[in-house]
């Protein structure tokens, strides 16, 4: 645990240093707090950060994904979920493409809606939902249960979870989602260990 603490540190130093960012700073701080809880090695934690970088990158580089959708990237043990509205077909097969060129991206699941993007209230509902569930999780009594280990990404109330987890482990965390008011249908993206 020293080591990942230790290695994560000097990665985060050196960023700063070098690209005097001080979000650089911050989120490395973020992700000290993460790696004490995470089953991913550091190494794979900064690897999915910078897949999703990657990806919002090259979806920046066509005007169409700004003016016409509005497209989460988030990356998990190098799983890439999309999720999210698009105006059409073509704009939503176009993330995906994009997100599987990124190297050591290993699957996308594409889980972008064709449609309008989401209001600012839909928007402050997930905020919310995604807050109402984690509260949950953490009343999940299961030995060696840590709920940090559980990305939540809700999008118009659907809740995807991630996360290296057991099958136990995901059943129960599945059916403590599926029973919050709110909840519009729960979709597990976990990988088992």
């Amino acid at each position: 645990m020293q080591k990942n603490f230790a290695s994560l540190l000097a990665i985060c130093i050196a960023v700063s240093i070098l690209q005097g960012c001080a979000a650089a700073v911050v989120g490395g701080a973020a992700a000290t707090a993460t790696v004490a809880h995470d089953r991913r090695t550091t190494g794979t934690i900064v690897e999915d950060q910078s897949i999703e970088l990657k990806a919002y990158d090259l979806m920046s580089k066509d005007p169409r994904f700004k003016q016409q959708s509005s497209i989460h990237v988030t990356s998990y043990n190098l799983v890439v979920l999309l999720t999210g509205q698009a105006a059409d077909e073509s704009l939503r097969s176009k993330a995906e493409q994009l997100a599987a060129s990124i190297d050591r991206v290993r699957r996308v699941v594409n889980e972008v809606e064709i449609g309008s993007t989401s209001t600012l209230v839909e928007n402050s509902r997930d905020v919310a939902l995604t807050t109402e569930v984690k509260v949950r999780l953490a009343k999940i009594k299961l030995p060696d249960f840590d709920p940090l280990r559980v990305k939540v990404v809700t999008e118009r109330g659907a809740v995807f979870l991630l996360g290296l987890i057991t099958k136990k482990e995901a059943d129960a965390v599945t059916d403590v989602v599926r029973h919050i008011s709110g909840v519009r249908r729960v979709v597990r993206v976990f990988e088992y260990i």
